[in-house]
């Protein structure tokens, strides 16, 4: 019997993402536009197999292989005939879908494996019995062979991402360590090259340790090729170890992508998008992080278009060293009337900021107004689909330049809606009042979050030529009174000073703004809510993030006492910090549910938010601005790693409550896409049903035009790098 965290139950909820009205406005010019920025992000997703498991890839092709050749509803009168069960054949369809949705075999919201719910020989005599195998048996057989092992497989290593024993990765080969990546950053600060588009490769060479840093591009040669002044590429020496650069990841990929982005040019609605997609092509053409962050300026630039988008290597949560950025791209639609309120809490962040927990000093010198916009997403190719997103990642655009907002309107309607009889951990009172005031709350919870949360607090820097950003004479350090004495220094980073727990900090930073600022009546009433309505949002959105917490333990191995999920782990640190307050503020007890089993229940004491929590709040997000500002690496992971910790000793015992929380879990929901396809002179949007027959079938249908080709590249892809991963 197979742990059920490992593999997708057969009733996981699968909604369609509902673009239809938002698409059907947009003028032609707009829809061409939308439809070859989509191209290029759908190709570029692909990368992201690449990036999850050795064998994602391959799993990919099978199932595109047997589905072009036969939909899921014919596939089933096979598998019948093959003597599957329905429940059988559904736990394949459902392991498919799971695929395509996370873009790997490995969940994208949490990073454990899953495997098909089905004894391995009657899948395989499913394959076998497929028309993709009739017609093509050799190469079906191989490609069964390649991948079939690592399908089921689940040694201890392989339950979960992780470097070096902890997990599977293939950002780096897998004999690269810890120490190793660490190495590999100080080489690529020295050389002033960004860490987001790239991989790690070692080998030995007669005994001496190698290190091929390998760059996304479609240019494959490492010589200054036509289009650029010189190349990054080359061997170098450093700490007597040998680096390489080269270039050439992903190339076939990166080809479609730059391919289609200066399609969609000629559809660009100003100068600023024109300008924007051609630093992207150089991007992904050259391998170059440069000219994605020439192009990041022109898309903060861009203010208020009918149709956004971002698309490269940006978020940084699976790497497990949390420099590389995993591909993403998105397509989104812009709801007028939802922005309208996002477009008023830009308005008032210079009267919020203040309001926040650290000195003046620690604030950025001016706030620099964002785009904040809600947008219905047509196109989010990657590994999942988050609910709000701020961005650009690149701390120096951030600080000086700006960045934008944007919240993804129809995900979270579709996301979040929940059934009463699947609420955990919640006293009965509290569930229809949480039902009600969940999409609502959550609504301002990301906006503070992004806006606020990831917009706010300086960085304290003294850059290549020794100047500063602040007054070291005047700036002191509110935890310690003592002068500040430690900042970022040249081209280090955030992402790159706190590497592996960068990400899920600054997710904490933000989640804790978004908690205290939501006390705010002004910000609330920006929203909509006022008087009684807005105390029932902030309890619901206070209640939320405490039974997040507890939720959380999901995404913690016990094993290696390592967190899988960024924001998770944000959760779970603030329930700590929140139950740390004491005065009754929260309740958390184990109990026995109606059906006999253990279970939990999570309280929380509304009359004491706006005093025992604020202050706890208050106090907590202080400390974490001030070392983030300071660069304070030692007191920011003893801090975070201390309320990390998920022990069974003390007040609570967290470890028997995590199999409490796996025991009563309900899977993430998946989302069914829509496809964009030219017809004459204009651009059809095709839906599919919210199903995962309907995942499947948007999948096969995406990439029709080539599909053979495109197959082949990713197999060659995928052999290439495989000796890395033995």
């Amino acid at each position: 019997m197979v742990d059920s965290q490992y593999y997708l139950p057969n009733e996981i909820g699968v909604a369609a993402l509902d673009c239809t009205e938002a698409f059907r406005l947009l003028s032609p010019q707009e829809k061409m536009y939308s439809h070859y920025l989509s191209r290029a992000a759908w190709y570029g997703g692909l990368a992201v197999l690449l990036q999850t498991s050795p064998e994602s890839a391959d799993i990919f092709v099978l199932l595109q292989r047997i589905f072009r050749k036969q939909t899921p509803a014919q596939l089933e009168q096979v598998a019948t005939a093959t003597g599957l069960s329905s429940e059988e054949y559904q736990a394949f369809v459902v392991y498919a879908a799971g695929l395509y949705a996370n873009m790997g075999n490995y969940k994208s919201f949490g990073d454990t494996k899953f495997i098909p719910n089905l004894p391995k020989d009657k899948l395989k005599a499913l394959v076998r019995a497929s028309q993709a195998f009739q017609e093509q048996p050799t190469e079906m057989e191989a490609l069964w062979d390649s991948c079939s092992c690592l399908l089921f497989s689940l040694e201890d290593r392989q339950k979960q991402l992780g470097l070096g024993d902890k997990g599977v990765t293939t950002y780096f080969s897998s004999n690269c360590s810890l120490e190793d990546a660490e190495l590999a950053q100080k080489f690529l600060d020295s050389k002033k090259l960004s860490a987001y588009n790239t991989r790690l490769f070692k080998r030995d060479d007669g005994g001496k340790a190698c290190f091929e840093v390998r760059l996304a591009s479609a240019v494959q040669k490492d010589c200054a090729v036509e289009g650029e002044c010189e190349s990054c590429c080359g061997s170098f020496n450093f700490e007597e170890k040998e680096f390489t650069v080269k270039r050439g990841d992903y190339a076939p990929l990166m080809e479609k992508v730059s391919y289609y982005l200066q399609k969609a040019q000629a559809y660009a609605a100003n100068e600023n998008q024109r300008k924007m997609l051609e630093e992207y092509s150089r991007s992904f053409t050259f391998g170059s992080i440069d000219a994605h962050k020439e192009g990041s300026r022109y898309w903060i630039k861009d203010k208020g278009p009918i149709v956004e988008s971002y698309i490269g290597f940006i978020e940084s949560y699976r790497d497990p060293f949390g420099s590389r950025g995993e591909f993403e791209g998105f397509i989104a639609v812009v709801n007028k009337a939802m922005s309208e309120r996002f477009a008023k809490l830009v308005s008032s962040a210079e009267v919020l900021l203040p309001e926040l927990p650290w000195p003046r000093e620690f604030e950025k010198d001016t706030f620099l107004k964002p785009d904040f916009t809600s947008l219905d997403v047509l196109t989010f190719a990657g590994s999942g689909i988050p609910a709000g997103i701020n961005i650009p990642n690149y701390d120096d655009i951030r600080q000086s330049e700006g960045f934008k907002n944007v919240s993804l309107g129809n995900v979270l309607s579709v996301a979040y809606a929940t059934q009463k009889d699947k609420l955990t951990f919640l006293e009965e009172e509290d569930k229809d009042l949480f039902i009600k005031w969940k999409g609502p709350s959550f609504e301002v919870q990301v906006g503070l979050h992004e806006l606020l949360g990831h917009g706010s607090g300086k960085l304290f820097v003294q850059d290549d030529e020794g100047k500063f950003n602040f007054d070291q004479s005047k700036v002191t350090n509110p935890e310690t009174g003592e002068p500040v004495s430690s900042w970022y220094r040249g081209s280090e980073t955030w992402d790159s000073k706190f590497s592996t727990i960068a990400s899920s900090y600054e997710e904490c930073r933000a989640e804790c703004v978004g908690l205290y600022l939501c006390l705010n009546k002004q910000a609330l009433s920006i929203f909509g809510h006022e008087g009684q309505d807005a105390e029932d949002v902030v309890y619901v959105n206070w209640l939320s993030m405490v039974r997040a917490g507890l939720l959380g333990l999901e995404f913690y191995t016990p094993e290696n006492k390592s967190w899988r999920q960024a924001h998770m782990q944000a959760r779970f640190v603030i329930l700590r910090v929140l139950l740390e307050a004491g005065e009754g503020l929260v309740g958390l007890e184990e109990v026995t549910g109606q059906d006999g089993k253990p279970d939990a229940r999570i309280t929380l004491d509304r009359s004491k938010i706006h005093t025992v929590g604020k202050n706890a709040i208050h106090r907590f997000l202080c400390k974490l601005q001030v070392l983030k500002a300071t660069a304070d690496v030692e007191g920011g992971r003893a801090l975070y790693d201390g309320y990390s910790t998920v022990g069974d000793s003390g007040a609570h015992n967290f470890l028997r409550l995590r199999e409490t929380v796996l025991l009563r879990k309900e899977a993430r929901k998946m989302f069914v896409q829509a496809n964009t396809r030219i017809s004459g002179d204009s651009v059809e949007l095709v839906d599919y049903e919210g199903s995962a027959a309907g995942l499947i079938r948007s999948f096969t249908e995406r990439f029709q035009d080539d599909a053979e080709q495109l197959e082949a590249d990713l197999l060659t892809l995928c052999k290439r790098d495989a000796p890395c991963w033995c």
